[in-house]
């Protein structure tokens, strides 16, 4: 990671603070190694996309952080509850979480959330996999048109799976409805695996589950749309929501976090320890394998890239209120 050149008094803070540092950071990011199992802390279900992406992750951290690495599922309110208990965990390299975009960002916004921003260091973004609407496959809904069409003409009267307010399979929806006049019932679950069930035992009408999630087991599902800026090239015949239309791009961005104050050593270990889990063939290919798109962006810039967007989610809260949609 590069930065601007420091000045003289600059570089003599720097050096000021590297005293009072822990020894762990003069060290570099080498010397640490983990004195117990790691926990990364998921926010939805296990068996879902996050899920499966933490385990996956998992398995390459291993041999690279030098310890045993364990995931363990906290679902709730979104995924805010395992953000929660992420920031407050101790910050000493043996917690990290998981985060979904927009989720991560639009939880503080909608509501008196349980972290902030500024309560997590960044380690990097991984993953992104368009948001898609999906029907169960004998579903009289041959078309998204179709769908949205018997949703005006019936308001509130067809169900919309997503597992959380603020979520991208939520704020889809929000969007989609804002654009096309539609109006569906909105069915909050705790994760992807219960909503995958919901729709083969015909218990909700239609979903936002993400692309690959719903690529890796397709039997039972009818894909109408994904939400990504292009089409897929692991569905090259689904089409996005532009090209029916709706002018709406929505995908899940998947990274790992962990809680804000953890010394500086520490955070550039693991920086550097999921950045080689990242370029893995092996690990890229098991994404794939899953029809999961890598998307590797490191801890900074990523991290600024989010809180440029905050803004956005801001107008787009006080414009649409989505807790209420």
């Amino acid at each position: 990671m590069t930065g601007l050149p420091l000045g003289r008094r600059g570089a003599l803070a720097a050096a000021g603070s590297l005293l009072a540092a822990p020894a762990l950071a003069q060290q570099g990011s080498i010397a640490w190694r983990p004195e117990r199992p790691i926990e990364i802390l998921v926010g939805f279900a296990a068996g879902g996309a996050t899920d499966l992406d933490a385990r996956l992750y998992a398995r390459f951290l291993e041999p690279r952080i030098g310890g045993s690495v364990v995931v363990v599922n906290r679902p709730g309110a979104g995924g805010e509850v395992a953000l929660a208990a992420t920031a407050r965990a101790r910050p000493d390299g043996h917690s990290l979480g998981t985060t979904n975009m927009p989720g991560l960002l639009t939880i503080p916004i909608e509501r008196t959330a349980q972290y902030r921003l500024d309560d997590l260091a960044p380690i990097g973004n991984l993953v992104t996999d368009p948001s898609a609407i999906s029907v169960h496959a004998d579903s009289p809904w041959r078309t998204l048109p179709d769908l949205l069409e018997d949703a005006r003409r019936r308001p509130e009267a067809i169900s919309f799976a997503s597992p959380g307010i603020g979520t991208d399979d939520h704020l889809q929806l929000v969007l989609v409805q804002q654009a096309t006049g539609a109006r569906l019932n909105h069915v909050v679950f705790q994760g992807d695996a219960p909503i995958r069930t919901a729709i083969l035992g015909r218990q909700v009408d239609s979903t936002g589950l993400n692309l690959g999630f719903v690529l890796a087991t397709p039997d039972g599902f009818r894909i109408l749309s994904q939400g990504g800026a292009r089409r897929s090239r692991f569905a090259p015949a689904i089409p996005t929501l532009r090209e029916l239309g709706i002018p709406v791009e929505m995908a899940s961005e998947r990274g790992l976090v962990m809680p804000a104050g953890t010394p500086p050593g520490v955070v550039a270990r693991f920086r550097e320890a999921t950045e080689s889990v990242a370029r893995d063939p092996d690990f890229v290919r098991a994404l794939e394998a899953r029809f999961v798109e890598p998307l590797w962006e490191p801890g900074e810039a990523w991290w600024a890239r989010l809180r440029s967007q905050e803004e956005g989610y801001r107008n787009l809260w006080r414009a649409t209120p989505w807790s209420h949609r």
